[in-house]
């Protein structure tokens, strides 16, 4: 499962223009889930999603959680992530979940996140949708839960 995470002051997503989700200050989770996730990774993501210190504390650090701050996730869907790009000019998605078991885990990371009391907005799964994002920092973070450091 792979995550691109920006903090920002507001996000929302549209489908066909019409405002689907919208979140004030927290983060827009892009969230991709590869042939092989499974609940391991559900699990691993929703924790590292909830608990990254990347809010500042009183003294300017980035020293504070999701949590700890009281901010909201916008979850998007976005097989993308999953795309190889290393060979020839057009990406390969053979990483990519299949759209059912994707759905099932991309919504289990959702619900997880809910179960922590956080507030979640999402996209529609598979829709063409359009992400407008104010990114606070900049600070953006990926996180992959098949690689190791």
């Amino acid at each position: 499962m792979r995550a691109v995470i920006q903090r920002v002051t507001r996000a929302k997503v549209t489908v066909d223009g019409a405002q689907v989700g919208a979140i004030g200050c927290g983060l827009v989770v892009l969230l991709g889930v590869g042939h092989l996730d499974t609940q391991v990774d559900v699990e691993y993501m929703a924790a590292k999603i909830a608990g990254l210190r990347i809010f500042p504390d009183t003294e300017g650090k980035m020293n504070l959680s999701l949590v700890q701050t009281g901010g909201a996730a916008l979850v998007v869907s976005q097989f993308t992530l999953l795309g190889d790009c290393r060979q020839g000019r057009r990406p390969g998605f053979s990483q990519a979940a299949p759209g059912a078991l994707a759905n099932a885990l991309y919504a289990a990371v959702v619900g997880r996140l809910r179960s922590m009391d956080i507030e979640v907005a999402t996209g529609v799964f598979q829709a063409d949708m359009q992400v407008e994002l104010s990114n606070d920092g900049p600070v953006t973070m990926l996180l992959d839960s098949k690689k190791e450091f």
